[in-house]
């Protein structure tokens, strides 16, 4: 039987992934830092086996490791997204705690996870779409999102003699506890769900990249192509709209 361990299970894009691998018969290993939810978790899907720490804390993490054995897939998805409403004043500590969350966590849960995965086996890292372009009031996400996305590519360079794969996933907006805060408007927003499906079967496919949904994205894309002085003046109007 396959195996998978989902940081970030107990909610959004993370309880959709324990959904779709435990119904397609993958032995799943749920991590969260929730007792709470992690139990009525465990009471949906019997079958899995439950992991309580906080990915933010390295020495959690390792104690947490020993209760795992070999894996084939690890999906780093914990994560959080706080904005920055100025910056200026610049709210270090809002930055460091995004950072933390969102960045040092993965690196941690490297350390403690990556000598349990076996050969040929698959990575999946949780970035975001918005690496894209700069967004207003996302200096701290954004940055711990262009973190991973580095992160994963060189990742892949390295484990390739290991035959170890690294999928590196960008959503765009999707339907989860952290959006329904945003009070702005989010086009091509999908359902958890939807990204479960895409991230499972990339996740399959063995693929590099897994971004959805695909019309948002390659919006994004052609976005990105312009130089960064007209796209800063279009995104001060949207500032100042």
């Amino acid at each position: 039987m396959n195996s998978v361990l989902i940081t970030g299970a107990t909610s959004g894009i993370g309880k959709a992934l324990v959904e779709i691998y435990a119904k397609n018969g993958f032995k799943v290993l749920a991590a969260g830092r929730d007792s709470t939810k992690l139990a009525n978790l465990k009471e949906i899907y019997p079958s899995i086996q439950t992991l309580n720490f906080d990915v933010t804390q390295l020495q959690q993490t390792l104690v947490a490791a020993d209760e795992v054995n070999n894996i084939d897939q690890l999906i780093l998805n914990a994560g959080n997204c706080e904005y920055m409403e100025t910056v200026t004043p610049f709210d270090s500590a809002l930055f460091e705690r995004v950072i933390r969350t969102n960045l040092l966590s993965v690196g941690y849960c490297l350390e403690a996870f990556l000598p349990k995965l076996t050969r040929s086996g698959q990575i999946g890292i949780v970035s975001s779409s918005v690496t894209y372009l700069a967004f207003t009031q996302s200096q701290a996400y954004g940055a711990s999102k262009a973190g991973l996305n580095y992160l994963a590519k060189s990742l892949s360079v390295d484990l390739a003699n290991h035959e170890i794969g690294v999928s590196l996933i960008q959503p765009g907006f999707v339907e989860t506890p952290l959006t329904d805060k945003n009070t702005f408007e989010m086009p091509g927003k999908v359902t958890a769900e939807f990204a479960a499906r895409t991230i499972f079967n990339g996740m399959r496919a063995k693929k590099h990249s897994i971004k959805f949904p695909t019309i948002f994205i390659n919006i994004l894309r052609l976005l990105s192509i312009l130089p960064f002085r007209l796209w800063r003046k279009i995104a001060i109007s949207l500032v100042n709209k």
